[in-house]
C-alpha cells in the first residue's frame, strides 16, 4: 500500500490544481472504489482530507446522479443579501425612484446616484449591502445607465410641416431643372491652439496627447468660424474657416467663393439656384444684412436666388447638419486643433464611403460688425416675397438697385433741426474754432469708449464700419452745444432738456462728459454776462444776435 499511496501523492498533486471542490471530490472517490476495502483510509492520507470527504465522492459516484453542471448543488452557499433583508429591494427603489417610491424628499434626491452613494445610503438606513451588489439588484429590476434624450422640442410653429413640405417641393423642382441647391450654416466656433478636442484615436497605450488643462482662448491664435455650403446634387461640401466674426457679410463671401470656386464650371447653364437655410443667425429670415448681400451676389453672379428658411426650433432638420457636419466632426475627433492650417487640412480630407468630398479654404477677411440696412434700403432691393410665407422664402432677383445712404447723422455734427445752436454768439467760437474744438473732443471721446469697452470686454474691441450701429440720442456736437448754453449761459438743465427733447437726466449725464473731456483737452468755457433761464430768452437772444431764425422751440415737457 505505501507504493499506492505514493502514486496516489504524486496524481493528486498534479490533477488538483486544476479542478473544483466537486471534481476534486469524486476523483477520489473513483480512485478510493478501485482500491476496494481500504481505499478510502489510503486516499484521504494522499490527499490530506477527511475520511468523511472521500466517503461522500463514492456515495455520489454511486448515487448514479446527472452531472450537476455547477461547484455546489442548488440552493448551496451563503444567502443573497436580498433574501436575508426582505425590506433592502423597496429602500433601494425608494432612493432611485423617489418621485415614484417613497419619500419625494429623498437624501439622494439632488446628487448622483452612484452606485457607491446608493450603497452607503442604504447601509446609513441599516441595510448593510455593497456597491456591487447595488448594482446586481438595479440591473434585476430594470435600470441601466441613461443619459438624457433630447426629444422634447418646445413650441413648435403651426406652418412647421407645411414649411418642410414647400422646401421640398422647391428642391425637387430646381434639382429636375438641373439648378443647384445648397444648404448652408455656420458649424460651431473652434478655438484655435493646443486644446482638447472630444473624441478618441488610436495611439500607444499611455501615449495621450497632451493638451492645455484649461481652454482659454488664445489672443494670438484667435479662433475659427467655418462656414458650410453643402451641394445636395452633388454630395459635395465647400466650407470657408474665417478668423473674425460669423456676419451676414461672411456668410454671403463664403457662397461667393463655393460659386466661383467650383461650382460655376459645374452649372455653366443655370441661372437660377436655391438656398436653404436655418432661421437665425448670420443667414437668419430676420437678418437685413443677409439679404442686402444676397442682392449684390445675385446682380454680380446673374443668379436668381431663392432662399427657403427652416422654421424656428428646426435647424438640425438642415440637411448640412448630418451630411456635412457631422462627418467634420468625426474625422478631426480627438486631433487638437493647433493651427488654421490643421483644421482646414482636416476638414478638406473629409468623406465618406457614400462618395462626400470636401473643399476648404481659409478666410482672413476682417468683417465689419454692426452693419445697418435702412427701410429704404429693404425697398430698394429686388426682392420678391413668396405667396407661401414671405417672410420664410423670398427671391433676389439679379437686378441692379439702388444703394441708399441710410446711415445716421455725423457724430460731430448737431442734430439737424439744432445747427442753429452753432452761431458764434451762443457758442463764442468762430466756425474754425468750433471744429477744431469738436475734432479734440471727438478723439479724446472715441479713446475713452475703446478703453471703457476694452476693460469691460476683457479682449480687443470689435471692427464696426463707420456710421453703423444704432444712432446715438445725442451726438457728440449736440452734447457739447448743451454744455456751452447752460455754462456759458446758465440756462437751467431742464429747460435744456426740453430743447433737446431728452430727460433731464440724461442732459446731466452728458453735461458731465462733456466737462470732463473739456478739462482733458485743456479748454475753459467763460460765462456771459446775459443769463437766461428760459427757451423764449434763448429764442430771443438767438433772433437778436443775428443767429440763423430758428423754428418754433419745443416747450412741451418731455
Amino acid at each position: 500500500m505505501e507504493g499506492t499511496e505514493a502514486a496516489l501523492v504524486a496524481k493528486f498533486q498534479a490533477l488538483f490544481p486544476h479542478l473544483d471542490e466537486r471534481q476534486r471530490r469524486l476523483a477520489m472517490g473513483a480512485e478510493a472504489r478501485s482500491l476496494g476495502h481500504g481505499g478510502i483510509r489510503v486516499v484521504a492520507r494522499a490527499a490530506g482530507v477527511r475520511e468523511g470527504t472521500v466517503s461522500r465522492g463514492v456515495t455520489e459516484l454511486e448515487s448514479g446522479e446527472e452531472p450537476l453542471g455547477r461547484v455546489r448543488r442548488a440552493g448551496g452557499g451563503r444567502k443573497r443579501v436580498v433574501d436575508l433583508d426582505p425590506r433592502l429591494r423597496s429602500a433601494l427603489l425608494a432612493l432611485v425612484e423617489p418621485d415614484m417610491r417613497g419619500d419625494p424628499m429623498s437624501p439622494l434626491r439632488w446628487t448622483t446616484k452612484s452606485t457607491r452613494r446608493l450603497a452607503e445610503e442604504l447601509t446609513r438606513q441599516g441595510h448593510r449591502v455593497s456597491a456591487d451588489t447595488v448594482a446586481v439588484l438595479l440591473r434585476e429590476e430594470g435600470f441601466s445607465l441613461q443619459g438624457n434624450a433630447k426629444t422634447i422640442e418646445g413650441a413648435q410653429h403651426p406652418d412647421r410641416d407645411a414649411q418642410f413640405r414647400y422646401i421640398n417641393e422647391r428642391a425637387k423642382e430646381f434639382q429636375a431643372a438641373g439648378d443647384p441647391v445648397i444648404s448652408v450654416d455656420t458649424k460651431k466656433k473652434e478655438i484655435v491652439g493646443n486644446y482638447k478636442n472630444a473624441g478618441c484615436q488610436w495611439r500607444r497605450e499611455g501615449d495621450a496627447v497632451r493638451v492645455r488643462t484649461h481652454d482659454f482662448p488664445d489672443p494670438d491664435l484667435g479662433k475659427a468660424i467655418p462656414y458650410g455650403i453643402y451641394d445636395l446634387s452633388a454630395d459635395a461640401g465647400w466650407v470657408n474657416v474665417g478668423t473674425d466674426h460669423d456676419t451676414a457679410a461672411f456668410a454671403v463671401e463664403s457662397i461667393r467663393r463655393w460659386w466661383n470656386g467650383c461650382r460655376r464650371d459645374a452649372y455653366p447653364a443655370s441661372r437660377r439656384l436655391l438656398i436653404t437655410a436655418d432661421a437665425g443667425g448670420s443667414n437668419g429670415y430676420r437678418t437685413r444684412a443677409w439679404k442686402a448681400e444676397l442682392a449684390a451676389l445675385a446682380v454680380e453672379t446673374g443668379l436668381e436666388i431663392t432662399v427657403c428658411h427652416f422654421p424656428p426650433g428646426t435647424s438640425k432638420w438642415n440637411r448640412i447638419e448630418h451630411r456635412l457636419f457631422s462627418h467634420i466632426t468625426m474625422n478631426w475627433r480627438g486631433r487638437p486643433l493647433t493651427s488654421h492650417d490643421v483644421i482646414v487640412n482636416s476638414i478638406a480630407a473629409t468623406t465618406t464611403h457614400t462618395g462626400l468630398t470636401v473643399q476648404a479654404e481659409l478666410d482672413t477677411t476682417v468683417y465689419a460688425t454692426g452693419i445697418r440696412i435702412g427701410d429704404r434700403q429693404m425697398e430698394a432691393l429686388p426682392l420678391e416675397r413668396h405667396a407661401w410665407h414671405g417672410d420664410w422664402n423670398y427671391s433676389l432677383r439679379p437686378e441692379p438697385f439702388t444703394h441708399v445712404d441710410d446711415a445716421p447723422d455725423p457724430f460731430d455734427q448737431p442734430s439737424p433741426d439744432l445747427a442753429w445752436l452753432r452761431h458764434p454768439a451762443l457758442t463764442g467760437l468762430p466756425p474754425a474754432d468750433w471744429d477744431a474744438l469738436i475734432t479734440t473732443l471727438t478723439a479724446l471721446h472715441e479713446n475713452q469708449r475703446e478703453t471703457d469697452l476694452t476693460k469691460r470686454r476683457g479682449h480687443r474691441p470689435r471692427l464696426t464700419a463707420p456710421g453703423t450701429g444704432r444712432r446715438p440720442v445725442l451726438t457728440l456736437a449736440d452734447r457739447l452745444l448743451a454744455t456751452l448754453l447752460h455754462y456759458r449761459h446758465g440756462l437751467p438743465q431742464v429747460a435744456v432738456a426740453r430743447l433737446f427733447s431728452v430727460t433731464p437726466e440724461t442732459i446731466n449725464r452728458r453735461i458731465r462728459d462733456i466737462r470732463q473731456l473739456l478739462t482733458a483737452a485743456q479748454y475753459t468755457v467763460h460765462s456771459t454776462d446775459t443769463r437766461l433761464t428760459t427757451l423764449e430768452d434763448l429764442q430771443d437772444f438767438a433772433t437778436a444776435a443775428g443767429a440763423i431764425s430758428p423754428p418754433e422751440i419745443k416747450t412741451a415737457s418731455c
